[in-house]
């Protein structure tokens, strides 16, 4: 039997994480998770990335209640067994769609660069991985970006204009 690479196993071994613990991400290890993420390859070399680093919880708050009507309008209809819970948890007023999670790093897309998307998404999968190695939950928040809606919100998080928000990502300890 071949020995499994540890590369392959933090691979395999990754999960989202909804659970974390009330332990702030330091600097350095925020620092080494966005270092991971600008080595992941891009299309045409034009590594299309700009990083938001939000720590501040009541941020989060004023995005998750942006962004939760929208996702229940989006889900209208939807009646897959796992939309169903979802839509219950989202009409919750003390639900947050970031799991109170300490950290958000917002993987943001060049509008200008046609393989955005696909390199920021590589990107984001690099950062996950890096925090999964380094004893880290995450989870990958597509629902935040309907954010992007928000130009007062935008602003508050300093979103330049030629930019989109294409990966929103919690970190953090894992909790209890």
């Amino acid at each position: 039997m071949i020995e499994e690479d540890p590369v392959i196993s933090n691979i395999k071994t990754r999960r989202s994480v909804r659970d974390y613990a009330d332990r702030p991400v330091s600097d350095e290890v925020i620092e080494s998770i966005i270092d991971a993420g600008i080595h992941a390859p891009t299309g045409l070399g034009l590594q299309p990335w700009r990083f938001v680093v939000v720590k501040d919880k009541a941020v989060m708050k004023q995005m998750s209640a942006h962004c939760k009507p929208r996702l229940l309008k989006q889900l209208e209809g939807v009646n897959i067994d796992a939309a169903v819970e979802f839509k219950k948890m989202l009409k919750t007023e003390e639900f947050d769609i970031f799991y109170d999670a300490p950290l958000l790093i917002i993987v943001l897309g060049s509008k200008n660069a046609p393989t955005a998307d696909f390199d920021c998404a590589m990107c984001a999968q690099n950062m996950m991985l890096a925090a999964h190695a380094m004893g880290l939950g995450s989870c990958w928040i597509g629902t935040a970006c309907l954010v992007q809606d928000n130009p007062e919100m935008l602003q508050k998080l300093k979103i330049p204009d030629d930019y989109k928000v294409v990966a929103p990502i919690i970190f953090g300890y894992g909790g209890t």
